[in-house]
């Protein structure tokens, strides 16, 4: 994940997963989720016109203590879609005319920290 990904000064779409890129894995069953590292860091960089889609495949049950402790820890969103499968996830987009690329997938490890360094180039 150590790539620099070069994205445009449109406004972006993040599709980010929740349990295992920015909360530890199930810690929720074991007492109460923890951030991973980095993650703070990685909200404060988004574009405040970026729109934040968080996935998980936690119930629906853990809603109102999942968002108190994304709210609580500084992590905005603009939606959680809950009770997904826990297979793969396939982000599918059309590419622009300029050829400008519209879609990325990112995989990083399980509760590592979450680094993804990027840069905003203007003239794209």
């Amino acid at each position: 994940m150590n790539k620099n990904y070069i994205f445009s000064k449109l406004n972006k779409t993040w599709l980010l997963d929740i349990d295992g890129t920015l909360i530890k894995n199930n810690e929720h069953l074991n007492g109460g989720d923890v951030l991973i590292n980095g993650v703070k860091d990685f909200f404060k960089k988004i574009n405040a016109n970026d729109t934040v889609i968080l996935l998980t495949s936690r119930n629906k049950k853990y809603k109102e203590e999942l968002e108190n402790f994304l709210q609580k820890n500084g992590v905005r969103f603009d939606n959680i879609i809950y009770d997904l499968p826990f297979g793969e996830r396939i982000l599918v987009n059309d590419e622009k005319n300029s050829g400008l690329k519209t879609a990325y997938a990112i995989n990083k490890k399980r509760d590592e920290k979450l680094i993804i360094n990027y840069v905003i180039k203007e003239d794209l």
